[in-house]
């Protein structure tokens, strides 16, 4: 053998030795503070989306280094705590809290400047962690947008000496664009990042009840990924318990007792737009938004629009006497048994207001919407 090939041999086999020799029964975290200043503690939380706690701590060495072995069961997402806030909580959140992913074999690197104010950090050892920072620049740019505009809101409204609708109307809507600006950038982030953990945490970030179609998309996407993270797993399991009542799909047929002890149901409203109005006479959001469902029942029934109230109260006498305050003139039902209830659980109805918007083909062609969300989708349908 060649002098040169016997050298690229030796290389390859002293690489793979390391290789091999690479510790796969946990993750190391090798790191370093710069300018610490009075800086001691660093604390390892682990944070899915089940739990926060602080799993491991350790002292800064003199020149700012550090370094955490932990094993971890699955990969999972942690927080690099560099100190302690003044309430004491190390796992309590603060602007020198730094994001990763980790899992067992990972030999990581991470540095940051104590003196940084945009605590900007380098990380290397770990693609998913890459992917984390890349996440978070997507959450504190929509995230410092918002600040401002309430700053903003909040010091015109204070000259005014009061809140003014007329300032609720110039601020409002940009807030919501932002919201909406927000929502659109993630979404594209999770679905850029399916194979990547990343892209499961920033996927738990949105609003289940406004996303709720990407997000059940989502889950059948990943159904094989991460089977061992108890967090996808919880995810993936609530999005099949609500897949059958999404948007799209056929609303489940049922039975309920109206207020005057006849059977009602679903069936009845065949070949008729309805909306299922799952709330409560103790529901104080319910009760809010009654008004703005009678002004729209009266705008639209005579086009089509039927709305069915299920109500969870179990006293049958509250739940009239809400019925009568609120002036709720459509077919009223009730299993009296709260969130327990047959066709609560049907509907998987987990919080209330609630509501299902039911086309004459029987498919569920909403959800959710209220407010001036609910008046538009109404007006485009029945234009």
């Amino acid at each position: 053998m060649k002098l040169k090939n016997l050298a690229v041999y030796s290389l390859l086999l002293l690489s793979a030795f390391l290789y091999s020799c690479k510790d796969s029964s946990q993750f190391t975290i090798n790191g370093a503070i710069k300018n610490p200043g009075s800086i001691k503690l660093v604390y390892l939380i682990e944070a899915d989306s089940n739990q926060v706690k602080v799993v491991d701590s350790t002292t800064l060495s003199e020149n700012g280094k550090f370094q955490f072995k932990h094993v971890a069961p699955y990969a999972n997402l942690y927080k690099l705590r560099i100190g302690t806030t003044g309430s004491g909580d190390p796992s309590a959140a603060a602007n020198n809290v730094y994001d990763l992913i980790a899992k067992n074999g990972d030999d990581i690197d991470f540095e940051t400047d104590n003196n940084d104010v945009s605590h900007s950090y380098t990380i290397k050892g770990s693609d998913d962690s890459d992917k984390i920072k890349e996440f978070n620049k997507i959450s504190n740019f929509y995230g410092e947008k918002n600040s401002k505009l309430v700053a903003e809101y909040q010091e015109k409204s204070q000259k005014l000496g009061k809140q003014s609708d007329s300032l609720l109307k110039i601020y409002m809507p940009v807030f919501q664009k932002n919201l909406a600006d927000y929502g659109a950038a993630v979404l594209k982030f999770v679905n850029d990042n399916k194979t990547s953990l990343a892209g499961f945490y920033a996927a738990t970030s949105l609003d289940v009840y406004k996303f709720e179609p990407q997000l059940v998309a989502y889950a059948d996407d990943i159904k094989g990924n991460f089977t061992d993270n108890p967090g996808v797993k919880t995810f993936v399991k609530q999005m099949e318990k609500i897949k059958p009542v999404s948007i799209g799909h056929k609303a489940p047929d049922f039975t309920i007792t109206g207020i005057d002890g006849k059977q009602i149901k679903l069936a009845d409203y065949k070949g008729k737009y309805v909306m299922l109005d799952f709330w409560a006479s103790w529901c104080a959001p319910c009760r809010q938004e009654n008004p703005n469902v009678v002004k729209q029942y009266a705008a639209f029934n005579s086009k089509g629009f039927n709305i069915l109230g299920i109500s969870l109260d179990k006293d049958k006498a509250a739940w009239q006497k809400a019925i009568n305050d609120d002036k709720l003139v459509w077919q009223h039902g009730s299993d009296l048994n709260s969130f327990e209830g047959p066709t609560e659980r049907l509907y998987n109805i987990e919080a209330i207001p609630s509501n299902f918007i039911i086309d004459p083909a029987g498919n569920i062609i909403a959800k959710n919407i209220t407010g001036a969300d609910l008046e538009a989708f109404l007006t485009k349908t029945f234009k």
